[in-house]
């Protein structure tokens, strides 16, 4: 399937965005509207003829028509802070349409738990690179010895990860750390909206001592020590930096912190992270609507 896509630029942003009168087939969304539909057969992909692999199959993190009630319920208790999330989203959404969104950033608990909250909130369909790379080989630890073993050839498998993704909508993706490191993988990250998720690496480094995230050992080592893990994710940042500068926004747990008013960053809820996502987005298309009517004839 290919999508046509028509970038706008503004400064440093590129904003990207389908053509609202290209011709794919579609089927009607939850919304009434139309978007670009998932394949019929599971993704595909190769990591290497020496291991067997299993088909990929796509997961959503949609909410559920059998539990449309509940969530009208959910958006009318004042008191549940994924309303302000939802709301947001619905607004965006027309604007959107269905333009996929890509999480680039060191790999935390957070950045997972914001795709799945921007997931549900747009009705969008929510992977992780990393992970499909996993299940394609056949397991975490089968894609973490390839990882060891050959860096080129899954640094390759990430990059067609993110092709067979950049063909389709409606997707929110969690890229994978190496994601930024080529100049192949910000193209495709280019068929939709990039966010740069900045989180403090100290919460990253506790992570990995507390096992709570996974981080190869060509990124990392297994050293227990928080010490050493927060000195190898702060070469690994210095080494990615650059790419995670060319996201479309920047969204930054510590910022938001001080915005809001909290005397600790561990007091930011995936919550309030979405929320400034979505209203980062919200500017990005006003920048877009500005430059199309620059554009305009007199």
């Amino acid at each position: 399937m290919e999508i046509i896509q028509a970038s706008r630029h503004c400064g440093h942003i590129q904003f990207l965005q389908p053509f609202p009168n290209f011709h794919v087939p579609v089927r009607p969304s939850f919304a009434g509207k139309y978007y670009h539909p998932l394949p019929t057969s599971p993704l595909s992909l190769s990591l290497t003829p020496n291991i067997p692999l299993k088909p990929l199959t796509t997961t959503r993190s949609l909410l559920d028509d059998a539990v449309s009630g509940s969530t009208t319920k959910v958006l009318e208790a004042d008191a549940d802070p994924f309303l302000a999330v939802k709301k947001k989203a619905m607004d965006l959404s027309p604007e959107l349409k269905g333009t996929s969104i890509y999480l680039v950033g060191i790999n935390s608990r957070l950045k997972s738990s914001l795709g799945k909250l921007l997931a549900d909130a747009l009705r969008y369909y929510f992977f992780d690179s990393d992970g499909l790379i996993a299940e394609a080989a056949g397991s975490e630890g089968t894609a973490k010895s390839f990882r060891e073993r050959d860096e080129k050839g899954f640094r390759e498998s990430e990059t067609e990860v993110l092709k067979q993704l950049s063909s389709m909508g409606r997707l929110v993706v969690s890229a994978g750390n190496g994601s930024v490191q080529s100049t192949t993988n910000l193209a495709l990250l280019r068929h939709g909206i990039t966010i740069w998720v900045d989180v403090p690496l100290d919460m990253v480094a506790k992570e990995v001592v507390e096992d709570e995230i996974h981080l190869s050992a060509t990124e990392i080592s297994t050293s227990r020590s928080f010490s050493e893990a927060l000195t190898q994710l702060k070469v690994m940042y210095e080494e990615m930096q650059g790419g995670y500068a060319t996201a479309d926004a920047t969204v930054s747990l510590q910022k938001i912190a001080s915005q809001v008013g909290y005397d600790d960053s561990d007091a930011v809820t995936t919550e309030d992270m979405g929320l400034e996502v979505l209203k980062e987005i919200e500017k990005l298309i006003r920048v877009k609507k500005l430059m199309q009517e620059a554009a305009r004839p007199f």
